[in-house]
Formats: structure tokens, C-alpha cells, sequence
């Protein structure tokens, strides 16, 4: 069914909660998962701030940051690789759109399926905060499992 899965989180409790899910549901399949955050990219403001305060590269040390802070978040989830016998892989986009780059990231590396968690919300609430999952869901010919 499928074998190459991808599964998104954005290092919330519940997004936990799906990778846990999704761990489980690819150990069953024997299929491969690729975890994905998706992060902003540094803000024109952050950017001028840092360089006022004398940070010589805040790209770079923004790039940093992000990175210790995916493989802190990431590292929680180590406990569960030991617990499954299948191919795990840890990814990481920088993006002002996480939907998009959610999608494109399943496109460009051949997923034949997403998990992602989702709050579930509705009506009002979901315009106004609006929904990765639901543009994920909108705009991808790929399957995706919400759990929510």
C-alpha cells in the first residue's frame, strides 16, 4: 500500500501525538517516513534587529537556531525510532508557507502519503487562524491522514 510516508509536525503536543501515530502506521505498512518541520524564515525586522545589536550573519545564526531547534524537538522522538524496525528520516524546510512547502517537499521526494495532525476547527475560528491542514488537503493529489 503505501511505502514512502510523510509526516509532518510543528513540534506542538498534538503534533507529537501524530508522529507517534504515523511511526506506528509505517512500522505496520514496513514503509519508510520522513518527519518534516516546516519553519519561517528569518523576518526583515529580526534581521535588522540582529544586525543592529551586532550579530554579523543573523542568517546564519538564525539557520542555526532553527536547526538546534529541530534536533531538539526531533530528539523526542527517539524513544520512538527504537521501538519500530523501519527507515526513519528527519527533514527540515524554511518557508513563509508550510502547506506549500508540505506539499512540495511530498511531490519533490516521492511520498505516497502525508500525516498531519490537525486542531480540528471550525467555521469562524479556522478563517480567522486559519489551516495548514486544510490547504494540504486542498491542494495536493497525494493522500493525507488527519488525525486529529
Amino acid at each position: 500500500m503505501y511505502k514512502n510516508i510523510l509526516i509532518t509536525t510543528d513540534g506542538s503536543e498534538l503534533g507529537r501525538k501524530g508522529v507517534v501515530e504515523g511511526l506506528a502506521l509505517a512500522n505496520t505498512l514496513g514503509a519508510q517516513a520522513t518527519i518534516l518541520t516546516v519553519s519561517e524564515p528569518i523576518k526583515p525586522a529580526a534581521y535588522e534587529a540582529a544586525r543592529h545589536g551586532g550579530v554579523s550573519d543573523p542568517t546564519a545564526n538564525y539557520d542555526r537556531m532553527l536547526r538546534e531547534d529541530m534536533e531538539s524537538r526531533l530528539k523526542k522522538f527517539e524513544e520512538e525510532q527504537a521501538k519500530y524496525d523501519i527507515e526513519i528520516k528527519l527533514a527540515q524546510d524554511i518557508d513563509d508557507h508550510p502547506a506549500e512547502a508540505i506539499v512540495r517537499w511530498a511531490e519533490n521526494h516521492d511520498h505516497d502519503l502525508i500525516i498531519m495532525a490537525s486542531h480540528g476547527r471550525r467555521g469562524i475560528r479556522r478563517m480567522m487562524l486559519g489551516s495548514q491542514t486544510a490547504e494540504v488537503v486542498q491542494t495536493t493529489k497525494i493522500p493525507v491522514l488527519v488525525l486529529r
